[in-house]
């Protein structure tokens, strides 16, 4: 498994009643994704920029097909750039990838169709491999969760992260998902006064 699915299944399975925004976890699957390419090393970070390195076999799809998505030519892609271009709707794309693979159920409830449960994680070796990173407190896993809201936020930096690359990384995600939150409450703030003069008030 890879970094964005042990995310993505953390979120459903290990902090199913935590609301999480689903701008802000993917965001944070695209973080994941360019740590996990660093691994392969399928790029590098110059600066703040996201420089492609040779291209990999990937067994995972979906890494590959961020892979393939890098910005090929300088000045290339700043780390920010990437995860609003590439995060856009990414949390549905990782979830329809898990449920075709099986790696997701219907919950079936009593007395209700089978459609009409939520979607759940099935008992797979990818569910217990991800929960193992979970509990085990893995640094990097453990800092993409807080930034999406999986988790509460920990003290300090964060502990254990392999490198520098993959710390520049992160802390564009919490970055662009506090960048996400301002957004949304400058529109909470228009609505509620368009619903005013609607009211009159």
């Amino acid at each position: 498994m890879t970094t964005p699915r042990d995310l993505l299944i953390a979120a459903m399975d290990m902090a199913p009643d935590r609301p999480v925004e689903q701008g802000d976890l993917s965001l944070a699957l695209a973080g994941a994704e360019v740590i996990d390419l660093f691994g392969a090393e399928a790029v590098v970070l110059d600066g703040d920029r996201l420089v492609p390195g040779h291209r990999p076999a990937l067994a995972d799809r979906l890494l590959d097909e961020a892979a393939a998505s890098l910005v090929a030519e300088a000045p290339y892609e700043s780390v920010g750039d990437w995860l609003w271009r590439r995060g856009r709707g990414l949390s549905a794309v990782y979830r329809d990838a898990l449920e075709s693979e099986g790696q997701l159920t219907r919950e079936g409830r009593h007395g209700m169709s089978f459609r009409a449960g939520r979607m759940v994680v099935a008992d797979t070796p990818a569910r217990r491999e991800a929960a193992d990173r979970w509990t085990s407190d893995e640094p990097v896993l453990a800092a993409l969760a807080e930034a999406a809201g999986i988790r509460d936020g920990q003290s300090g930096d964060s502990p254990g992260v392999p490198d520098d690359a993959v710390e520049t990384v992160l802390a564009a995600v919490h970055d662009a998902v506090m960048e996400l939150e301002a957004v949304r409450q400058r529109r909470a703030i228009e609505d509620a006064a368009f619903d005013n003069i609607w009211r009159g008030e």
